[in-house]
Protein backbone atom coordinates (compact mmCIF):
# COMPACT_ATOMS: atom_id res chain seq x y z
CA UNK A 1 0.00 0.00 0.00
CA UNK A 2 3.36 2.36 -0.44
CA UNK A 3 2.35 5.92 -2.21
CA UNK A 4 -1.72 5.41 -0.75
CA UNK A 5 -1.16 8.63 0.80
CA UNK A 6 0.04 10.67 -2.15
CA UNK A 7 -2.75 8.11 -4.69
CA UNK A 8 -5.25 9.90 -2.26
CA UNK A 9 -4.90 13.42 -2.59
CA UNK A 10 -4.56 12.56 -6.52
CA UNK A 11 -7.63 11.15 -6.39
CA UNK A 12 -9.38 14.04 -4.88
CA UNK A 13 -9.35 16.01 -7.63
CA UNK A 14 -13.12 16.70 -9.09
CA UNK A 15 -12.76 14.56 -12.07
CA UNK A 16 -12.54 11.08 -12.53
CA UNK A 17 -11.81 8.55 -15.44
CA UNK A 18 -14.07 6.58 -16.04
CA UNK A 19 -14.01 3.46 -19.09
CA UNK A 20 -16.95 3.22 -21.31
CA UNK A 21 -16.85 0.77 -24.77
CA UNK A 22 -13.13 0.36 -24.06
CA UNK A 23 -11.83 4.54 -23.81
CA UNK A 24 -11.07 6.58 -21.05
CA UNK A 25 -12.86 9.76 -20.17
CA UNK A 26 -13.74 11.99 -17.53
CA UNK A 27 -16.49 12.30 -15.11
CA UNK A 28 -17.39 14.20 -12.05
CA UNK A 29 -18.93 14.03 -8.86
CA UNK A 30 -22.27 13.34 -10.15
CA UNK A 31 -21.43 10.66 -12.70
CA UNK A 32 -21.85 13.34 -15.62
CA UNK A 33 -19.15 12.91 -18.58
CA UNK A 34 -17.16 16.07 -18.75
CA UNK A 35 -14.57 14.89 -21.11
CA UNK A 36 -15.68 11.96 -23.60
CA UNK A 37 -14.24 8.96 -23.95
CA UNK A 38 -11.56 8.67 -26.02
CA UNK A 39 -8.03 7.62 -24.57
CA UNK A 40 -7.03 4.36 -24.42
CA UNK A 41 -5.27 4.68 -20.80
CA UNK A 42 -6.03 8.10 -18.23
CA UNK A 43 -5.14 8.46 -14.76
CA UNK A 44 -6.20 11.04 -12.72
CA UNK A 45 -5.88 15.12 -12.33
CA UNK A 46 -2.86 16.20 -10.35
CA UNK A 47 -2.20 19.97 -10.23
CA UNK A 48 -4.72 20.57 -12.85
CA UNK A 49 -3.35 18.03 -15.77
CA UNK A 50 -3.69 14.15 -15.92
CA UNK A 51 -1.43 11.57 -17.81
CA UNK A 52 -3.52 10.41 -21.03
CA UNK A 53 -2.00 7.74 -23.76
CA UNK A 54 -3.40 6.94 -27.23
CA UNK A 55 -1.68 4.24 -29.32
CA UNK A 56 0.96 3.88 -26.85
CA UNK A 57 2.41 7.59 -26.46
CA UNK A 58 1.45 10.06 -23.42
CA UNK A 59 0.71 13.14 -23.04
CA UNK A 60 -1.57 15.61 -20.76
CA UNK A 61 -4.39 17.03 -20.95
CA UNK A 62 -6.13 19.62 -18.67
CA UNK A 63 -9.80 19.74 -17.38
CA UNK A 64 -11.47 20.95 -20.69
CA UNK A 65 -10.37 17.77 -22.29
CA UNK A 66 -7.72 19.70 -24.04
CA UNK A 67 -3.89 18.32 -24.85
CA UNK A 68 -2.10 20.46 -22.83
CA UNK A 69 1.53 18.26 -23.38
CA UNK A 70 1.77 16.46 -26.79
CA UNK A 71 1.50 12.68 -26.54
CA UNK A 72 5.03 11.71 -27.30
CA UNK A 73 6.20 9.87 -24.11
CA UNK A 74 6.57 6.00 -23.04
CA UNK A 75 4.94 6.20 -19.94
CA UNK A 76 3.62 9.53 -17.85
CA UNK A 77 2.67 9.89 -14.13
CA UNK A 78 1.25 12.63 -12.02
CA UNK A 79 2.53 16.08 -11.26
CA UNK A 80 3.67 17.05 -7.97
CA UNK A 81 5.41 20.19 -7.21
CA UNK A 82 5.51 21.43 -10.69
CA UNK A 83 7.17 17.93 -11.76
CA UNK A 84 5.66 14.77 -13.74
CA UNK A 85 7.50 11.61 -14.41
CA UNK A 86 7.92 10.54 -17.92
CA UNK A 87 9.36 7.49 -19.12
CA UNK A 88 11.14 7.29 -22.47
CA UNK A 89 11.97 3.56 -23.67
CA UNK A 90 9.76 1.59 -21.61
CA UNK A 91 6.63 -0.28 -22.61
CA UNK A 92 3.12 -0.21 -20.98
CA UNK A 93 2.13 -3.07 -19.13
CA UNK A 94 -0.60 -4.51 -16.89
CA UNK A 95 -3.08 -1.80 -15.51
CA UNK A 96 -0.84 0.59 -17.34
CA UNK A 97 2.38 0.17 -15.19
CA UNK A 98 5.45 0.93 -17.51
CA UNK A 99 8.27 -1.05 -17.73
CA UNK A 100 11.68 -0.63 -18.50
CA UNK A 101 12.94 2.30 -20.52
CA UNK A 102 14.39 5.40 -18.66
CA UNK A 103 12.84 8.07 -16.30
CA UNK A 104 12.96 11.67 -15.57
CA UNK A 105 11.14 15.10 -15.20
CA UNK A 106 9.08 17.12 -17.27
CA UNK A 107 7.34 21.20 -16.34
CA UNK A 108 4.18 22.07 -17.10
CA UNK A 109 4.71 23.57 -20.19
CA UNK A 110 6.07 19.53 -21.57
CA UNK A 111 9.74 20.51 -21.63
CA UNK A 112 11.66 18.14 -20.12
CA UNK A 113 14.11 19.30 -16.89
CA UNK A 114 15.84 16.03 -16.03
CA UNK A 115 16.93 14.47 -19.27
CA UNK A 116 15.43 10.47 -18.82
CA UNK A 117 18.21 8.43 -17.01
CA UNK A 118 16.76 6.83 -14.07
CA UNK A 119 16.26 3.06 -13.86
CA UNK A 120 13.29 4.09 -11.56
CA UNK A 121 12.04 7.45 -9.89
CA UNK A 122 9.57 8.42 -7.45
CA UNK A 123 7.55 12.05 -7.01
CA UNK A 124 9.15 15.31 -5.89
CA UNK A 125 8.47 15.74 -2.08
CA UNK A 126 9.80 18.70 0.09
CA UNK A 127 12.62 19.81 -3.21
CA UNK A 128 13.73 16.03 -3.64
CA UNK A 129 12.87 12.67 -5.50
CA UNK A 130 14.32 9.57 -4.99
CA UNK A 131 15.88 8.21 -8.19
CA UNK A 132 17.39 4.67 -9.01
CA UNK A 133 20.42 4.20 -10.78
CA UNK A 134 22.25 0.94 -11.31
CA UNK A 135 19.96 -0.79 -8.74
CA UNK A 136 20.93 2.16 -6.47
CA UNK A 137 18.90 4.83 -4.78
CA UNK A 138 19.29 8.15 -4.23
CA UNK A 139 18.07 11.58 -4.55
CA UNK A 140 17.94 15.11 -6.94
CA UNK A 141 16.85 18.33 -6.57
CA UNK A 142 14.36 20.04 -8.87
CA UNK A 143 17.48 21.04 -11.18
CA UNK A 144 18.13 16.96 -11.36
CA UNK A 145 21.40 17.89 -9.26
CA UNK A 146 22.72 14.67 -7.19
CA UNK A 147 22.25 16.01 -3.41
CA UNK A 148 22.53 12.64 -1.82
CA UNK A 149 24.83 10.11 -3.85
CA UNK A 150 23.08 6.60 -5.07
CA UNK A 151 23.72 3.77 -1.85
CA UNK A 152 20.76 2.96 -0.99
CA UNK A 153 18.95 -0.15 -1.34
CA UNK A 154 16.20 1.30 -1.53
CA UNK A 155 14.13 4.88 -0.77
CA UNK A 156 11.34 6.83 -0.38
CA UNK A 157 10.06 10.17 -0.64
CA UNK A 158 10.73 12.96 2.27
CA UNK A 159 8.06 13.88 4.47
CA UNK A 160 8.51 16.06 7.38
CA UNK A 161 12.26 16.54 6.50
CA UNK A 162 12.85 12.83 7.06
CA UNK A 163 12.85 10.08 4.71
CA UNK A 164 12.90 6.48 4.87
CA UNK A 165 16.24 4.33 3.07
CA UNK A 166 17.01 0.51 3.41
CA UNK A 167 20.23 -1.07 3.10
CA UNK A 168 20.65 -4.90 4.02
CA UNK A 169 17.16 -5.32 4.64
CA UNK A 170 16.89 -2.58 7.57
CA UNK A 171 15.59 0.57 7.40
CA UNK A 172 16.25 3.73 8.77
CA UNK A 173 15.75 7.70 8.35
CA UNK A 174 17.73 10.06 6.54
CA UNK A 175 17.79 14.01 7.05
CA UNK A 176 17.73 15.88 3.59
CA UNK A 177 21.51 16.05 3.42
CA UNK A 178 21.58 12.44 3.71
CA UNK A 179 22.82 11.92 6.80
CA UNK A 180 21.01 8.99 9.61
CA UNK A 181 18.58 10.75 12.29
CA UNK A 182 17.42 7.10 13.25
CA UNK A 183 19.70 4.58 12.89
CA UNK A 184 18.74 1.28 10.54
CA UNK A 185 16.83 -1.33 12.67
CA UNK A 186 13.48 -2.07 11.15
CA UNK A 187 11.93 -4.07 8.49
CA UNK A 188 9.94 -2.15 7.16
CA UNK A 189 9.54 1.87 7.47
CA UNK A 190 6.78 4.44 6.19
CA UNK A 191 7.22 8.34 5.99
CA UNK A 192 6.49 10.56 8.55
CA UNK A 193 2.96 11.82 9.08
CA UNK A 194 1.64 14.17 12.36
CA UNK A 195 4.86 13.40 13.64
CA UNK A 196 4.81 9.43 13.95
CA UNK A 197 5.85 7.22 11.41
CA UNK A 198 4.50 3.43 10.92
CA UNK A 199 7.69 0.97 11.16
CA UNK A 200 7.46 -2.80 11.10
CA UNK A 201 9.64 -5.16 13.37
CA UNK A 202 9.08 -8.85 13.24
CA UNK A 203 6.12 -9.02 12.21
CA UNK A 204 4.33 -6.12 14.27
CA UNK A 205 3.49 -2.44 13.23
CA UNK A 206 3.80 0.44 15.93
CA UNK A 207 4.81 3.75 15.23
CA UNK A 208 7.99 5.90 16.20
CA UNK A 209 8.59 9.63 16.33
CA UNK A 210 11.65 11.39 15.09
CA UNK A 211 14.11 10.47 17.71
CA UNK A 212 13.04 6.92 16.75
CA UNK A 213 11.43 5.79 20.32
CA UNK A 214 7.92 4.19 20.04
CA UNK A 215 4.72 6.07 20.91
CA UNK A 216 2.87 3.57 19.76
CA UNK A 217 4.57 -0.41 20.70
CA UNK A 218 4.56 -3.20 17.78
CA UNK A 219 0.91 -4.80 17.95
CA UNK A 220 -0.32 -4.46 14.20
CA UNK A 221 -0.55 -6.84 11.45
CA UNK A 222 -0.06 -3.56 9.31
CA UNK A 223 -0.28 0.08 9.59
CA UNK A 224 -0.94 3.37 7.53
CA UNK A 225 -0.22 7.43 8.30
CA UNK A 226 -1.61 9.29 10.28
CA UNK A 227 -4.05 12.12 9.02
CA UNK A 228 -6.72 14.03 11.03
CA UNK A 229 -5.14 12.46 14.07
CA UNK A 230 -6.18 8.73 12.98
CA UNK A 231 -4.63 6.49 11.54
CA UNK A 232 -5.71 3.53 9.79
CA UNK A 233 -3.98 0.25 11.00
CA UNK A 234 -5.31 -4.08 10.41
CA UNK A 235 -5.70 -6.65 12.95
CA UNK A 236 -6.89 -10.53 12.29
CA UNK A 237 -7.66 -9.14 8.55
CA UNK A 238 -9.70 -6.30 9.24
CA UNK A 239 -8.99 -2.77 9.22
CA UNK A 240 -10.23 0.06 11.90
CA UNK A 241 -8.57 3.04 12.70
CA UNK A 242 -6.37 4.60 15.97
CA UNK A 243 -5.39 7.97 17.89
CA UNK A 244 -1.90 9.16 18.23
CA UNK A 245 -2.31 7.02 21.88
CA UNK A 246 -2.82 4.17 19.80
CA UNK A 247 -6.29 3.74 21.33
CA UNK A 248 -8.68 2.30 18.77
CA UNK A 249 -11.10 4.94 17.64
CA UNK A 250 -13.48 2.67 15.01
CA UNK A 251 -13.10 -0.49 15.53
CA UNK A 252 -11.65 -3.28 12.66
CA UNK A 253 -14.47 -3.92 10.27
CA UNK A 254 -12.92 -3.24 7.10
CA UNK A 255 -11.66 -4.99 4.23
CA UNK A 256 -9.95 -1.45 2.70
CA UNK A 257 -8.86 1.51 4.66
CA UNK A 258 -7.18 4.71 3.33
CA UNK A 259 -6.74 8.31 4.94
CA UNK A 260 -9.27 11.08 6.61
CA UNK A 261 -9.29 14.15 4.73
CA UNK A 262 -11.87 16.69 5.48
CA UNK A 263 -13.40 14.12 8.11
CA UNK A 264 -14.02 11.84 5.70
CA UNK A 265 -11.82 8.33 5.09
CA UNK A 266 -12.64 5.91 2.41
CA UNK A 267 -13.25 2.37 3.03
CA UNK A 268 -13.95 -0.80 1.63
CA UNK A 269 -16.04 -3.82 2.07
CA UNK A 270 -15.36 -7.05 0.10
CA UNK A 271 -12.75 -6.17 -1.47
CA UNK A 272 -8.79 -7.22 -1.97
CA UNK A 273 -5.41 -5.90 -2.98
CA UNK A 274 -3.74 -7.83 -5.49
CA UNK A 275 -0.45 -8.29 -6.49
CA UNK A 276 0.11 -5.09 -8.00
CA UNK A 277 -0.75 -3.35 -5.27
CA UNK A 278 -4.46 -2.83 -7.27
CA UNK A 279 -8.24 -3.07 -5.28
CA UNK A 280 -10.35 -5.20 -6.79
CA UNK A 281 -14.00 -5.85 -5.59
CA UNK A 282 -16.16 -5.24 -2.98
CA UNK A 283 -18.30 -1.92 -1.78
CA UNK A 284 -16.85 1.89 -1.56
CA UNK A 285 -17.68 3.92 0.84
CA UNK A 286 -17.07 6.96 3.31
CA UNK A 287 -16.93 6.80 7.07
CA UNK A 288 -16.68 9.95 9.19
CA UNK A 289 -14.86 10.56 12.42
CA UNK A 290 -17.39 8.50 14.14
CA UNK A 291 -17.54 5.37 11.96
CA UNK A 292 -20.58 6.27 10.44
CA UNK A 293 -20.46 4.50 6.91
CA UNK A 294 -21.73 6.14 4.03
CA UNK A 295 -22.19 3.67 0.70
CA UNK A 296 -22.80 5.23 -2.87
CA UNK A 297 -20.99 8.27 -2.81
CA UNK A 298 -17.44 9.91 -3.83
Amino acid sequence: MKNLQQNEAVKSSKLLPVIQNGKYGYIDRTGRIVINPQFDLARHFSEGLAPVAINGKWGYIDKTGKIVIELKFDGALHFFEGRARVNIGGQIGKYGLIRGGKWGYIERTGKIIIEPQFDWALNFSERRAAVEINGKWGYIDKTGRCVIAPRFDLARHFSESLAPVMIDAKWGYISNTGIYLIKLQFDLARHFSEGLAPVMISGKWGYIDKTGHYVINPQFDNALHFSEGLAAVEIAGKWGYIDQTGKIIIEPQFDVALYFSKGKARVNIGGQLDKYGIIKGGKWGYIDRDGKVYFGVY
